[in-house]
């Protein structure tokens, strides 16, 4: 069965979410309309980037998903369709794809949008040309470029990994930019400490499961993403420690910690 996932910053009540999913059911009735995020930060592609690229491929191949996030992002935002990895992506030239994808995709075509119906009825119509079985390329142009964003990626000095948050979970865990093979490269034969907020918070060696922790006790981990988390166990990091994306989390060696951690405890 076709499947057609929806990814938008609307509320579930807002009347464009409604718009979106009417026009869908009407124009592709039979569809499986999944929605895998909505009411996603406003204007925050960075954010429904993330949540789009760990998602995406946990769907079917010919998946089409439709991402109504920062749609205005600009006086002549274009809109396009977008082919990679066996998967369609319906949304606007506002960087996001790059980010998404991290990779060119295979194929991009600007919507026409001669009809200036709206940008929810415009990704509707495109999913449903798409499930239809139309010819994508007369479905719009082909792009010469897309607009493309930098992620926000860690970096390493000497004896010392720089990274980020770049993304607050439901329950207030922080997830960073560190990836489990950075920390290994760089710390396989030393100790290390973890910084959160420069060194305003500290944990010294890395947990499997929250509930190593003492309940109330600040704890990092590699969640299933293999991105380094800090988390509290019982209780919401990000809220009692204002943490938010761009905050700072640094990995220093320590010379008194030789041999390593064995990356867990």
């Amino acid at each position: 069965m076709a499947v057609i996932t929806l990814t938008t910053e609307w509320r579930a009540d807002d009347y464009f979410f409604g718009i979106l999913r009417g026009t869908i059911e009407s124009l592709s009735p039979g569809a499986q309309v999944i929605v895998n995020a909505s009411g996603l930060p406003p204007l925050n592609t960075a954010h429904a980037a993330f949540v789009v690229r760990n998602t995406f491929h946990h769907y079917p191949e010919g998946t089409v998903h439709l991402i109504s996030v920062n749609t205005e992002s600009g006086i002549r935002a274009r809109h396009l369709l977008v082919k990679a990895r066996g998967h369609y992506f319906i949304g606007t030239d506002n960087g996001i794809f790059n980010l998404i994808l991290n990779s060119e995709p295979e194929m991009v075509i600007v919507l026409d949008d001669s009809e200036e119906c709206g940008d929810a009825v415009l990704f509707a119509k495109t999913a449903a040309a798409i499930l239809g079985g139309a010819d994508t390329s007369k479905l719009g142009h082909p792009a010469d470029s897309i607009r493309e964003m930098v992620p926000l990626r860690a970096t390493i000095d000497s004896n010392a990994v720089n990274g980020s948050v770049i993304f607050i979970d439901s329950y207030g865990n922080a997830i960073t930019n560190i990836t489990r093979d950075i920390l290994s490269r760089v710390f396989s034969e030393k100790g290390f400490s973890i910084f959160i907020q420069s060194n305003r918070h500290r944990v010294d060696h890395l947990s499997k499961f929250y509930s190593d922790a003492p309940v109330g006790e600040l704890l990092a981990l590699f969640n299933s993403l293999d991105l380094l988390e800090i988390a509290i166990n019982g209780a919401n990091v990000s809220e009692l420690f204002d943490l938010e994306p761009g905050s700072v989390v640094r990995i220093a060696a320590e010379t008194d910690k030789q041999g390593g951690t064995g990356l867990f405890t």
